[in-house]
């Protein structure tokens, strides 16, 4: 048996190949929608994916499955589970809690965990070569490394109303009557690592065990000790925050994401032409740099998305592609940084990409407003705005500053001033960079403090230490 983890780090999200060497066929869980890595693997390994299939419905990242499964052939497997308010709305074989999927000698068995969704699966995988036993589960978001998948996000993200009540008290029954039924031996690998927002603790650890998690997570004590109550005051608090656009994920994970077919390579775009769809507002400008780059000029109306680990996750925070109908021209050294960049856009749905440029000469350029840390007691503002998490703000922010986290803060444009000039604020400026871009581009007058919370802090530490050293005797 096979068992490849391919693991994002963009959006902390690992989807996982298993294959039969005998048989030459292969299964995969969870996949995301740029695709090739899955055929690659296949293909290196002389084998047929023949199905896919996922956890749940997805709230993070858009889900391959039915790309996957158009691109190969492949059997399409989603959860039938959840009750008839969370069945998918595509065609694709239903798995209830029990079903199995037979690869050659290996076993892939269905068990319903609810509670971070209601129609999660997990997956029991038996290698009927070496054992007649479970030796691994794909726990989805169910059990990660040290945590569990967090039961508030259909409350965030898909319009619920308390349902984290009820969704905390069914993980709890799964893990008493699913996952602590299993042996310990039981290697877990889960879907999301560290960094992830569909948990507030996830483990760096690519996997566990049961009897590791038995042991040693925090939840382990109140399934000892049969107390519900405790475990759902203990998960549900600290939650992060959830970004705004897990709910059209959700919504599109549910109803089916659209399949894209082989995507032609992106050409490079003449900069006059550029220039000319911008003045008509016919296309989006993505500065893909770093934020001090971008402080020093950047294209009159465009948003920053920086290239590299939260490509997917910053774009999401200021492209809806509900709403933005033109397409993106993105800012590249060559083809293949664009391509990449584009596969990265594709995982959260945003598909239109006309091209892309290497270059910002003959485009309209300004350099985004900064202002101090020192200057900022004096400076005339509507508002300051900390677009870091909530659990973030808690732990120390500028005083009368107004905490909206930078995946949210497009969604909920009616909690800030519409006239006046907006300082805003992260931990060290990339996410200010992102969420200042995105608002000055809907019309909001932004300046953004340099070094943001980071400068701020070590300007106050500097004043508190000054104050604090004696004055010398004359």
């Amino acid at each position: 048996m096979l068992i490849e983890r391919i693991y994002d780090e963009d959006l902390a999200q690992a989807s996982y190949f298993i294959g039969c060497q005998a048989k030459g066929e292969a299964i995969v869980v969870d996949p995301r929608r740029d695709i090739a890595v899955y055929e690659n693997l296949a293909a290196a390994n002389g084998m047929k994916i023949v199905a896919v299939t996922e956890t749940h419905i997805h709230a993070d990242f858009l889900s391959g499955t039915r790309e996957l499964a158009a691109a190969t052939g492949a059997t399409a497997y989603v959860s039938g589970e959840g009750g008839v308010d969370w069945q998918y709305g595509f065609d694709a074989e239903r798995l209830n809690d029990g079903d199995t999927v037979a690869l050659g000698n290996i076993t892939i068995k269905a068990l319903h965990t609810p509670g971070h969704t209601p129609e999660h699966l997990s997956f029991l995988i038996t290698d009927g070569a070496f054992a007649d036993t479970p030796g691994y589960l794909l726990s989805g978001d169910f059990v990660f490394s040290g945590d569990l998948g967090r039961p508030d996000l259909l409350d965030e993200a898909a319009g619920g109303v308390d349902t984290r009540f009820e969704g905390a008290k069914q993980l709890f029954a799964s893990l008493r009557d699913k996952f602590l039924t299993l042996p310990d031996h039981v290697q877990v690998h889960p879907g999301h690592g560290a960094g992830s927002a569909c948990g507030k603790a996830l483990g760096a650890i690519p996997s566990s065990t049961v009897g590791y998690e038995r042991l040693y997570s925090w939840w382990g004590p109140y399934l000892a000790a049969n107390d519900e109550q405790g475990f759902i005051d203990e998960l549900l608090d600290g939650q992060p925050d959830a970004h705004a656009y897990f709910a059209r994920m959700k919504r599109e994970n549910r109803e089916g994401p659209a399949v894209m077919g082989e995507r032609a390579p992106l050409t490079e775009l003449a900069n006059a032409d550029v220039a000319k769809d911008l003045a008509a507002d016919k296309v989006i400008f993505v500065d893909t740099r770093a934020n001090a780059q971008v402080h020093e000029g950047t294209v009159t109306g465009s948003v920053n998305i920086p290239a590299g680990k939260s490509t997917a996750s910053f774009g999401a925070w200021v492209v809806d592609p509900e709403k933005d109908k033109a397409p993106l021209v993105l800012l590249a050294p060559n083809q293949a940084s664009a391509m990449e960049m584009w596969d990265h856009l594709v995982r959260v749905g945003i598909d239109k990409v006309a091209g892309y440029v290497t270059g910002l000469e003959g485009l309209p350029i300004s350099a985004p407003r900064l202002i101090q840390p020192e200057e900022l007691e004096g400076f005339e503002s509507a508002m300051v705005l900390d677009v870091r998490n909530k659990t973030e703000h808690a732990a120390g922010h500028i005083p009368g500053s107004y905490q909206l986290s930078g995946g949210r803060v497009m969604w909920h444009l009616d909690e800030l001033p519409a006239e006046g000039t907006i300082v805003s604020y992260c931990q060290s400026g990339v996410r200010n960079s992102v969420a200042a871009s995105a608002l000055r581009r809907a019309g909001y007058d932004v300046v953004e403090l340099d070094g943001s919370y980071a400068a701020w802090a070590a300007k106050e530490q500097s004043a508190r230490q000054q104050a604090a050293e004696p004055v010398p005797a004359s």
